[in-house]
C-alpha cells in the first residue's frame, strides 16, 4: 500500500493529525521503573535500555487508540549503544503491534551504496547469508537532502519497492535555521529549472525538488510518499510552501514545548484538512511533570490526557 494513502487513512480514523515523539530522557523516567530495572541489571546501558522500552510502551499503551502515529528519535536511544539501538527497535515493533505508524526520526543521507544502506536499515531489506531479512523496518524515516538527488534517490526507491515513506528536511523548527535556509539566491540555472525570475530562498528551491521527488510517488489519497518537514514554528514560510508542495504530506515538528501553536501549524494543512501530522514529543511523553494530579507512576495517564488536550486544540484551530 501507498504509504501517504495508509497514513492519510491512519488519520482520518482517529480524527486527529497527532503524532507522538518518544524522545525518552533518562533523568525523567519515572523512579519506579528505574529502580525496579536497576535493581535487576545495575547501572548500565542495559539498563538505560530496558528502561526506555518500559516507558515507551506505557506511552503506546496510552495513546495508541487515540493518535495514528508516533515518531522515537533516535538520538536519544544510540547514545546508550547497541542496547539503546535494541530499545529503539523494540520500541516500533511495539508501536506497530497496536497499529500506530512509525516514523523514525533519524535524519539519513549519504551517497551511492552508502545511501543504499541507510535505506535498507531503516526502510528495506538487509542481506543476510544469502536471504532477505527485515532491517529495523519502520513505516517512514526522516531523510537530510544536502547531498542533492543521488542521496535521496535509494530512499525513494524504497518507498516504492516496499510501501513506505519518506519526510525530506525543508525547513526546519530550530532558530538557526534560517542561517541556510532562509538564505536568497537567484542564478541563471535556478530560474530556468523552475521558470523563476525573481529571487528564491533555499527552502523554496528544496520544496521545487521535493514536490518533484515525489510527483510519481502519489496514491489514491492525491499525496505522495516523500513528505516534507516543516516546523511548526514558522508559520509564514509554512503557508508559502504549502502552496509549492500540495501532494507532499507535512511531517510538522515544534508544537508545545519549542512554542508553536495549533494556529501556528494551520498554514501546513490544505484545504481538504489533509496533508500534515503535527508531532508533540515533551508535551505528551512527560506531561506527568506539569499534571501534578497523576505524578511520575501516573505518566501515561498524563500522557493520554495530554494527547486528547492537543486533539482539542487543533480542533478548536479547524484542524479536526
Amino acid at each position: 500500500m501507498n504509504f501517504a494513502d495508509k497514513l492519510i487513512a491512519a488519520v482520518q480514523k482517529k480524527g486527529n493529525p497527532i503524532c507522538v515523539g518518544l524522545d525518552p530522557r533518562l533523568e525523567q523516567i519515572p523512579a519506579s521503573i528505574v529502580k525496579k530495572i536497576t535493581d535487576k541489571k545495575g547501572m548500565t546501558k542495559e539498563a538505560a535500555a530496558e528502561c526506555f522500552l518500559e516507558f515507551n510502551k506505557g506511552i503506546i499503551d496510552a495513546v495508541s487508540d487515540i493518535v495514528p502515529v508516533v515518531k522515537p528519535q533516535i538520538a536519544f536511544y544510540e547514545q546508550y549503544g547497541f542496547q539503546g539501538v535494541w530499545a529503539f527497535e523494540e520500541t516500533c515493533k511495539y508501536a506497530q503491534s497496536k497499529g500506530l505508524i512509525v516514523i523514525a526520526d533519524a535524519k539519513r543521507n549519504d551517497i551511492g551504496s552508502t545511501a543504499e544502506g541507510y535505506s535498507r536499515a531503516f526502510l528495506g531489506d538487509v542481506e543476510m547469508f544469502g536471504t532477505k531479512a527485515k532491517g529495523l523496518d519502520a513505516d517512514a524515516l526522516t531523510v537530510t537532502p544536502y547531498l542533492g538527488y543521488d542521496g535521496v534517490k535509494p530512499f525513494i526507491e524504497d518507498c516504492k519497492k516496499f510501501g513506505k515513506g519518506i519526510f525530506v528536511l525543508v525547513k526546519t523548527s530550530n532558530r538557526s535555521s534560517g542561517e541556510l535556509q532562509d538564505q536568497d539566491i537567484f542564478g541563471e540555472k535556478v530560474s530556468k529549472e523552475f521558470a523563476q525570475d525573481e529571487h528564491m530562498r533555499v527552502y523554496e528551491l528544496m520544496a521545487h525538488y521535493v514536490e518533484s521527488w515525489g510527483a510519481d510517488e502519489v496514491g489514491e489519497s492525491g499525496y505522495s510518499s516523500v513528505g516534507a518537514v516543516v516546523g511548526a514554528t514558522y508559520p509564514a514560510q509554512a503557508e508559502v510552501l504549502r502552496r509549492l508542495m500540495p501532494q507532499a504530506i507535512f511531517l510538522v515538528p515544534g508544537y508545545g514545548a519549542q512554542g508553536g501553536g495549533a494556529s501556528d501549524v494551520k498554514p501546513c494543512f490544505n484545504k481538504d484538512g489533509l496533508g500534515a501530522v503535527v508531532n508533540s514529543s515533551r508535551g505528551i511523553i512527560f506531561a506527568y511533570e506539569d499534571k501534578e494530579k497523576y505524578g511520575p507512576d501516573g505518566y501515561a495517564d498524563a500522557a493520554k490526557e495530554a494527547c486528547l488536550d492537543m486533539k482539542e486544540d487543533l480542533k478548536e484551530a479547524g484542524i479536526c
